[in-house]
């Protein structure tokens, strides 16, 4: 049995509230799983009264006999908006009024599917489903109030969270058909009637976020906010080198300060992902376990990744540039011959740092271990990890595993891992009482698992017409040596290994693509639009420089560079069908709204332009940039036109992101690294790792939407990697110079 849910964040959880507003009212209980539904599936299934650990929560929509619709956000909330978009969808085909739609964040539960949000698939994934999820819905309800009044189905229809039969005037609300729809059979998912998207009347619209007055007021809604009966607080001190073991500790000393419950040494796994070495504090207060820990001391094994750093990685991909690659990923035509008779050769090396992802609430977990069972409320993109990790490390069965999914203060990929929720999840099962692990800033900088580094060694070939006949790209890029089927295997971090499907590898007749991974102990996985990220930044860059070589207009380059196919197949298993008639469309459109080729800019201002496909979305920036003599850069405007399908959910909540992934990229552009030295980060906090403020964000982020007769994509990730390539493309075209160094701190923009 899972141990019963304790009240965590407002008084009554998820469980109860949907007991005390369906069952208890005599509501209307639908339940719908992902897989189509059957005729055999029933509804109004009524809960064991007054047992919340008998209550199976398998519906995503209640109604209550007062007319309140609940229904369930089961993707994680990060800040992207899914917690009142994906209702939305639900409550469209619903034709239910939003004032009377309760949203609940679900837990983990088996019956919803996939929970994770990450790689913007909470929209493309769930999408058709929860529209089907409303009709249905809406259907049976229909069908109630015709049997009601004994006329026929077709005369009836639903409208603001009520049935009418326009004939002769009757309407009866949703709260009043409950108990007749409760006794009716779900039908088929292929006889429900979808509505037509030209009779939207949610969808498309802005709708503030569901927890946005918490949020401002200060509500607890995230992790960091859990407060349980009894509840302890702890500290996790970890080797400050990558993947460092605990000789000894002060134990003793520790255990004997004031508020200090407990102290103790855990082992770990020595997986860069999973539970590490450490010394765990537990204490009375957050204040008394971080003062604990200020006296903790602690004598480290550090490991061979104490001979790592950042100098000697870039000094070794330097020397693996001259070689071939240890893995050809694509090579089409012969790229020696068409170099050899290139009328014009153009080379670059690109590199970018290791980032963190920084988001504003550090990782934090709390966890409770009782009656064999454990309790876990985590801020997590991926709970399902989470259980996994937690299962795998501690040997608990996962049915003896609860999660309850709290909102998430950002997460950009960080909390796609779980080795914070394992940490707490370690500490609790020797505590036996409830336990909040509260990461300090420190560690949050210190023990990420980082966006990768990566270096770029680039040549294109141009003929004498100026078009781009050859291309060859080394990378040199960052892997974790790990063991695959009993074998000790290098595998690059993620968003550190390329496809040979990157455009422009489909396109150029003759076409070499190299990886070259290094070694290296540092944990890193997904940073928002991974491999996308970087990648966008040094193709589109490169190929801005190859346009200025041949003499011809960015975007015309682009334009021949695309071609006249409208789609383009994949060609590998990792690779993607390629929408061109998509991408030139947002490329023309951005070039319109933004006036490109007919605005004149002094020296010291330009345009830049560039385009990109990454999960799902086609779109295509503009950047307007100053930059003065000294080299001080501005981002004047940056015009953005996506194209993510045939339908905008919620216009408010895109607009949103979009904005978000230009100040986000932008920032990351100009400022965020890391320096390793001695296998661990330089950095320590925001003071030394710096994120854009408000007087270097764009006063002007203009975004459009282009509607396509393609499925519906999500958008936390798409916006982002043009916006880099832009930016620098505009400070070429102002100042002349080159950027092919991130951050732009460590590159000189002054002219004269």
């Amino acid at each position: 049995m899972k141990p019963r849910p304790a009240q965590a964040l407002a008084g009554v959880d998820r469980r109860g509230f949907l007991r005390q507003s369906t069952v208890g009212a005599g509501g209307l209980l639908l339940g719908f799983y992902l897989q189509p539904l059957t005729a055999a599936e029933v509804i109004g299934k009524p809960s064991s009264a007054g047992d919340a650990t008998a209550f199976q929560p398998n519906a995503f929509i209640s109604i209550s006999t007062q007319g309140i619709v609940t229904l369930i956000s089961k993707q994680p909330e990060i800040g992207q908006g899914i917690k009142t978009s994906l209702p939305m969808v639900i409550a469209e085909e619903l034709e239910v009024d939003w004032k009377d739609v309760r949203i609940v964040q679900s837990d983990l539960d088996p019956v919803y599917g996939s929970q994770s949000a990450g790689g913007s698939t909470s929209t493309p994934n769930n999408y058709n489903n929860f529209l089907r999820l409303g009709a249905t819905a809406r259907s049976m309800l229909v069908q109630a109030a015709a049997l009601t009044w004994k006329v026929p189905l077709a005369e009836c229809h639903a409208a603001h969270s009520a049935v009418h039969h326009a004939a002769s005037g009757r309407s009866l609300r949703y709260g009043e058909l409950v108990s007749r729809a409760a006794a009716l059979p779900v039908p088929a998912a292929e006889d429900v009637k979808l509505k037509d998207p030209r009779d939207y009347k949610l969808l498309g619209q802005r709708l503030g976020g569901v927890d946005n007055l918490a949020i401002v007021s200060g509500q607890p809604l995230f992790g960091i906010d859990v407060r349980l009966p009894g509840m302890l607080y702890a500290q996790f001190e970890k080797c400050p080198a990558f993947g460092g073991k605990v000789v000894s500790a002060n134990l003793s000393a520790i255990k004997a300060l004031p508020g200090v419950r407990d102290a103790f040494v855990i082992q770990g796994t020595g997986n860069l992902n999973g539970l590490m070495p450490g010394v765990a504090i537990v204490a009375e207060s957050t204040w008394a376990a971080f003062s604990a820990r200020r006296q903790l001391k602690v004598n480290w094994d550090e490991g061979p990744v104490v001979n790592e750093s950042w100098d000697a990685f870039a000094a070794q991909a330097q020397k693996l540039s001259k070689q071939a690659g240890s893995v050809q990923l694509r090579k089409d035509g012969d790229p020696a011959s068409a170099f050899a008779a290139a009328a014009k050769t153009v080379e670059a090396a690109y590199s970018y740092p290791f980032v963190s992802h920084a988001s504003i609430e550090p990782q934090n977990c709390t966890a409770w271990f009782h009656d064999g069972a454990l309790e876990i409320w985590a801020p997590t993109q991926n709970p399902a990890a989470g259980q996994n990790l937690v299962s795998n490390t501690l040997g608990l069965p996962k049915d003896r595993i609860t999660l309850h999914i709290t909102r998430s203060g950002g997460g950009f990929g960080r909390r796609l891992s779980a080795d914070y929720i394992v940490e707490a999840a370690a500490i609790a099962q020797r505590i036996g009482a409830p336990v909040k692990l509260t990461w300090s800033r420190e560690d949050d900088l210190r023990h990420d698992h980082y966006r990768s580094g990566g270096f770029h060694f680039l040549r294109g070939g141009l003929d004498s017409q100026g078009k781009l006949t050859a291309w060859h790209n080394h990378f040199v890029t960052f892997a974790n040596r790990v063991t695959r089927d009993g074998a000790s295997v290098l595998q690059p971090g993620s968003g550190a290994s390329l496809s040979g499907d990157e455009f422009p590898g489909r396109w150029v007749a003759h076409c070499l693509l190299e990886q070259t991974p290094m070694e290296c102990g540092i944990p890193m996985g997904p940073w928002r639009a991974p491999g996308s990220n970087v990648f966008a930044w040094v193709f589109h860059s490169f190929i801005d420089e190859l346009a200025h070589a041949s003499g011809r207009d960015p975007l015309e380059f682009r334009l021949e560079l695309l071609g006249t196919k409208d789609l383009v197949a994949p060609s590998g298993e990792r690779g993607l069908p390629y929408n061109v008639a998509r991408m030139r469309r947002v490329l023309l459109e951005v070039a319109q709204k933004a006036q490109w080729g007919r605005k004149k800019f002094p020296r010291g201002q330009g345009q830049g332009i560039a385009f990109h496909f990454s999960h799902r979305g086609y779109i295509a920036e503009v950047a307007e940039v100053t930059v003065s003599r000294a080299g001080q850069l501005k981002v004047d405007r940056v015009v953005v036109v996506s194209d993510i399908g045939s339908q905008i959910v919620n216009l408010s909540g895109a607009e949103n992101q979009v904005q978000g992934s230009v100040i986000d990229g932008l920032g990351t552009l100009m400022f965020a690294e890391l320096d390793i030295q001695r296998g661990r980060i330089v950095q320590r906090n925001f003071n030394d790792y710096s994120l854009i403020g408000m007087a270097d964000a764009p006063p002007r982020i203009e975004v459009h939407f282009l509607k396509s007769n393609e499925p519906v994509t999500g958008l936390g990730e798409p916006a982002l990697p043009p916006l880099a390539p832009a930016v620098c493309n505009a400070i070429f075209a102002a100042t002349g110079k080159r950027v092919r160094q991130m951050p732009l701190s460590r590159s000189d923009l002054s002219w004269r």
